[in-house]
């Protein structure tokens, strides 16, 4: 009796969380196409959005929405696709605040003192830095100038004279990308990075910047005279530095003291 009775109570949980498996599964499908899309912009971009288009056609097609983050292609094959742009700038001015950039890998993508005036995320598309790579010709102060909290990973930035990432206002964040600079006879003449940041410093919108920096982490830095240059308020904090043969790895913060 003892054993038939263990037996029914075994058959009655597995079939409880049957029940509760099934249900929790298709409580999360029978949410609508507005909904599920709010909860995936909560994701971060990498890795957990991209993941969850993996997860069948219906989440590919949300969570690669405009609507969550644009694309810059070196070669549109549908011009009047929504979301995708065929430059960095046009992306850029396209873009609403707290959207993600997600740069194509492959080639190289022209970007010339681009202007950034709003909270923006730029991805490169590869699996590595060096596969998605932006670049700043001769005759440019910068590739990419900041007047905005914004935040740049996974990209390779080569400026060719001048700096590649010129900071003025707003959080910065750095993570796991590639600055490279010229490695020549002119090359005092290139920084990396470069910020300009003042605690009083006042834009168009008259607002005040009291919590500017730069935050830097897992990035290679290559060239130049010297890894960062500041001309504003912040200094150079926490620096940590791992030599390798041909560059150096770089984790470091620029914070007002």
């Amino acid at each position: 009796m003892e054993l038939e009775e263990e037996m029914k109570q075994t058959k009655w949980k597995r079939s409880v969380a049957k029940r509760i498996s099934s249900s929790s599964s298709c409580l999360i499908n029978s949410l609508d196409d507005g909904c599920l899309m709010h909860i995936f912009s909560f994701l971060s971009p990498i890795p957990d959005r991209y993941n969850t288009a993996l997860v069948c056609h219906r989440w590919l097609f949300l969570a690669c929405h405009p609507r969550l983050w644009l694309r810059v292609e070196r070669s549109i094959k549908d011009p009047l696709e929504p979301g995708v742009f065929p430059s960095i700038e046009t992306a850029v001015a396209a873009a609403r605040p707290g959207d993600t950039i997600l740069i194509a890998a492959g080639g190289k993508h022209l970007a010339c003192d681009i202007q950034i005036k709003k909270p923006l995320c730029l991805i490169g598309g590869g699996e590595l830095p060096d596969e998605t790579m932006l670049i700043c010709s001769r005759g440019a102060d910068s590739a990419l100038e900041f007047l905005s909290t914004c935040k740049l990973a996974n990209l390779t930035v080569k400026a060719e004279l001048g700096c590649c990432l010129l900071h003025r206002s707003g959080r910065l964040t750095i993570d796991g990308c590639v600055l490279q600079c010229e490695s020549n006879p002119l090359d005092f003449l290139s920084v990396p990075i470069v910020s300009t940041a003042s605690a009083q410093t006042v834009f168009s919108s008259s607002v005040k910047c009291f919590k500017d920096g730069v935050s830097v982490s897992r990035t290679r830095i290559e060239g130049g005279a010297k890894a960062v240059s500041t001309n504003g308020d912040l200094t150079l904090q926490r620096v940590r530095v791992i030599y390798s043969r041909t560059s150096l790895i770089f984790w470091f913060d620029m914070e007002q003291q």
